[in-house]
Parts: structure tokens; C-alpha cells; sequence
């Protein structure tokens, strides 16, 4: 058996841009990939904490330390500059890399900075 997990996570990084006439993907700081794990063209999950808008397109890297969240092809109308966005990546495993498996998770502040990672999410209080 296998099981779909998740395996990185931008969370709370700001869209810097939407370009309409782009070929479709989202373009995120190279550091940010690198830090995550996330690789180019790899397939990710947009969420937009803004309008609720839920997409499927793939990574591209922008410039390291750009801070460069863009948002592209027809996907550029389901994100604008300024929203804040969850970017998700997913891997699938088999029930013994689920034994020791931790995702990568970086939580940013306004100005797409990183302000700290974590493997874990604490427990929802009641």
C-alpha cells in the first residue's frame, strides 16, 4: 500500500506577480525550492488564503533571494499580487518510508522572508 503525503510547504508567502501571458507555472525564488525540496516542474498545489481559489500547476525557479512568488499562464486569475498563498508538494510512499517520513515546512512573513522551518505541525487545540 501507498500513501499520498505531504512533502513541502511554503506557507503564508506573498504573490509578488500574476503574468497572464506567461506559459503556465509558478515561478518561486530558487532558494525557496532549494530549501524546500520542491524541484523545478515539479507539480504543486496553490491554495489562496485570499479568495479561497484552490489550483494545480508546477514549479519554476525565479532568481535566488528574489523573494519572487509569479503566478503564471491561467492560473494568473486565480492568484494577484499581494495574496498570501500556501504552496504544497506531495510525494508518495510505501508504508516503510512512512515509519521515519517528515515534511519540510517554512513559514514566511509579509516580505516573503523566511522566518523559520519546522518538520511538524503542532497539534489543533480543541
Amino acid at each position: 500500500m501507498q500513501t499520498t503525503m505531504l512533502k513541502a510547504k511554503l506557507h503564508r508567502v506573498t504573490v509578488t506577480r500574476s503574468e497572464l501571458g506567461y506559459e503556465g507555472s509558478c515561478a518561486i525564488d530558487g532558494n525557496f525550492l532549494d530549501l524546500s525540496g520542491i524541484r523545478e516542474y515539479e507539480q504543486i498545489q496553490i491554495y489562496n488564503i485570499n479568495n479561497g481559489e484552490r489550483f494545480t500547476t508546477y514549479a519554476i525557479r525565479a532568481d535566488n533571494g528574489s523573494g519572487t512568488i509569479s503566478v503564471n499562464g491561467a492560473a494568473a486569475r486565480l492568484a494577484c499580487p499581494g495574496d498570501l498563498v500556501i504552496i504544497c508538494s506531495y510525494v508518495i510512499l510505501d508504508q516503510k518510508e512512512l515509519v521515519t517520513y517528515k515534511p519540510v515546512l517554512i513559514y514566511f512573513n509579509e516580505k516573503n522572508e523566511i522566518i523559520r522551518s519546522a518538520s511538524s505541525i503542532p497539534v489543533q487545540a480543541a
